[in-house]
């Protein structure tokens, strides 16, 4: 009697043991209803690092494009809009090369597993002949993430740096093999530099349109932004503008007129905007 009594208790103990053994598997278990971010190719996070989460953030809501402004500073690249918004700890590889290499393995070489390549725009904030030969080196030690531009061939990989801002194109053109492209500006489209070296045309909204996002675009603007998206397309470049309305209508607008890239500092906006309009 003792024997079975004590066997029975066993196999209750053995069955409680099962059942929280499956049942601790169960809570470990990966959610599989966790959301899916949807890369968005014609994004750009304007100003990137002032987000709570730089990089981040942006990562989040799909953007396949941020911006870092970079300075030099005793030797090490620093990431601010401003002088007075330095600190020695938010640096350009701490915000976004290492994290961004991290990621890039973890998705089998993608910023997106199976996505787009991605743009890291870098703007030169301080003396651009110094800040080259800095950066350069930075971005050579990150050759495994950065798409290279070796002897006018291009190897593309997950990222392709393009630097804007006060950058010296003539040293970025000189180099045998570079790490980066180069913004452009309105005047490029006339004298038509190779797209291998500038593959974007930036430019300020305010300087160029008069329509802010009321009503309808003038004639006169929807005319030359067609004329000036078109003549970048020609010539394998793609658009984008800053300082213009950070709305939904000016967004719709850039769409209607095959602007490549939504320049915003609203992630949720934009990312609920293409979502609406994908």
């Amino acid at each position: 009697m003792k024997a079975f009594s004590f066997i029975r208790r066993g196999r209750i103990w053995l069955l409680a043991g099962l059942l929280g053994w499956s049942l601790a598997g169960a809570s470990a278990a990966p959610q599989t209803n966790a959301p899916v971010v949807v890369p968005l190719p014609n994004t750009h996070a304007h100003n990137d690092y002032e987000h709570v989460h730089p990089l981040f953030d942006a990562l989040a809501q799909g953007f396949c494009s941020v911006e870092a402004d970079i300075h030099l500073v005793g030797g090490e690249l620093l990431v601010a809009h401003d002088a007075k918004h330095l600190d020695p700890q938010r640096t350009l590889e701490s915000l976004y090369l290492a994290p961004l290499r991290k990621r890039i393995r973890e998705n089998g070489g993608r910023v997106y597993r199976g996505g787009p390549q991605c743009v890291l725009l870098i703007d030169f904030k301080t003396d651009g002949a110094a800040m080259y030969p800095v950066l350069r080196r930075a971005l050579e030690a990150y050759a495994d993430i950065f798409s290279v531009f070796n002897d006018g061939r291009q190897e593309t990989n997950a990222l392709l740096a393009v630097l804007t801002g006060g950058y010296p194109r003539e040293l970025l053109a000189a180099d045998p093999v570079r790490y980066a492209a180069g913004d452009g500006k309105v005047g490029d489209l006339d004298t038509n530099p190779p797209a291998a070296l500038v593959p974007w045309i930036s430019e300020n909204w305010a300087g160029l349109f008069r329509w802010r996002g009321a009503g309808v675009m003038p004639a006169t603007d929807a005319a030359k932004l067609d004329t000036l998206v078109r003549l970048a397309h020609e010539q394998g470049r793609r658009v984008r503008f800053w300082g213009a309305p950070d709305q939904a209508v000016f967004w719709q607008a850039l769409q209607e007129h095959q602007v490549d890239l939504i320049n915003s500092d609203d992630l949720a906006g934009v990312a609920k905007f293409m979502a609406a309009h994908r």
